[in-house]
């Protein structure tokens, strides 16, 4: 009798993992729609940087710095932080994706909000290991239900801060309290991708308490206030040793050459930036305003988007709202897959995309 023939199978567990979706960028019909589900910045990236980019066309046959040198000192000096303390990673993305294969083996779990980021739901369960999930009782995250899920196979912490897609955070004292009640071999992630937007007196960005600790790790990104999301460039903050572990497991040359020359530029363009928040402060506002005037309740925020909670009783559901707005050439983030069904996610934009958001809402809600 002939064997019957086999395949090959990934391994136990990976195809129970739903992937990753993004922002809608398309509809059908409409040539150029106004994108607000992907948080990108609405006035594009430092002029810069873009000329950065063009410059390093000439050297595309070259491998890029894998050490990422001036763009790690670069870094070191805006933030004041030890060099060799730093990771750079194409996105926040990879270096999820490292500390969950560094850290993270069959039997072990991590911790997240229940509204957290879904790509650490996948990199903790491509290492075949157990995600939890806090309740985050107003859509924020409690310090207190973080810890109850805490174990002794527990490896891994993850808090976005602020939280993407709540855009909620939370202060100082209390990532202290959460990092205190932590056993001293967790590891706490601290994803500061919209850590710029925060503009609350009491908030922390973590890296001054990072300084110290030897189980946190603090991510940030080149995608949001700096305007690189096509170039996925991110950087970590880590004790040396874990910084140590993780370049054992990085991708060589995982950093493009034309990228890290852009977020180079882009780091040292502090009137861009200043632009690109003050434009975010003044929108986000108005937008939430707005919103809640249509009898929606905004989350309050600390990110470049609002999430807008459709009322039960109002009769028209978050769904088909995000369908009437890309109907009208309007894409917005429908959050079900985080477990809101009820709210949608909606990027500051500019001025006149910020209105046609509104003006196109208000007729959906009125039934007219």
């Amino acid at each position: 009798m002939t064997e019957a023939r086999r395949r090959p199978a990934p391994k136990a567990g990976l195809l129970d993992i739903a992937p990753y979706v993004g922002g809608k960028s398309t509809v059908e019909g409409i040539a150029e729609p106004i994108k607000l589900s992907s948080n990108e910045n609405a006035l594009g990236c430092s002029p810069l940087a873009r000329e950065a980019y063009a410059a390093a066309a000439g050297g595309l046959h070259l491998y890029p710095d894998g050490h990422c040198s001036a763009l790690r000192a670069a870094v070191a000096k805006k933030h004041g932080l030890e060099p060799e303390r730093l990771l750079f990673t194409a996105g926040s993305d990879e270096a999820f994706d490292m500390l969950a294969q560094a850290y993270l083996e069959p039997g072990d779990n991590a911790v997240q909000g229940e509204y957290g980021f879904m790509t650490y739901k996948i990199a903790v369960r491509a290492a075949q290991a157990e995600i939890r999930f806090a309740r985050e009782p107003g859509r924020r995250v409690d310090v207190d239900l973080m810890l109850a899920e805490v174990d002794e196979r527990t490896k891994i912490v993850f808090v976005a801060n602020p939280g993407n897609p709540t855009g909620s955070w939370i202060n100082g004292a209390d990532v202290r309290r959460l990092h205190e009640g932590l056993p001293s071999d967790v590891i706490l992630v601290l994803d500061g991708a919209y850590a710029e937007f925060c503009d609350d007196p009491a908030y922390e960005d973590g890296l001054v308490l990072a300084r110290d600790a030897e189980n946190i790790v603090v991510t940030r990104t080149f995608s949001k206030l700096h305007g690189l999301a096509a170039l996925r460039v991110g950087w970590a903050y880590a004790p040396a040793a874990m910084v140590s572990a993780l370049e054992r497991i990085r991708s060589p040359f995982n950093v493009n050459a034309p990228a890290q020359a852009a977020a180079l530029a882009a780091l040292n363009d502090d009137a861009f930036a200043e632009t690109s928040l003050a434009h975010v402060r003044t929108w986000r506002q108005w937008l939430a305003q707005q919103l809640g005037g249509l009898g929606l309740d905004c989350t309050p925020s600390a990110a470049n988007f609002v999430l807008a909670k459709f009322p039960e009783a109002h009769g028209r559901t978050a769904k088909a709202a995000e369908a009437y707005l890309a109907s009208q050439g309007v894409l917005v983030r429908g959050v079900a897959g985080y477990g809101l069904p009820d709210s949608l996610r909606i990027t500051i934009g500019l001025e006149d995309q910020n209105r046609a958001l509104v003006d196109h809402l208000t007729t959906f809600l009125k039934g007219e």
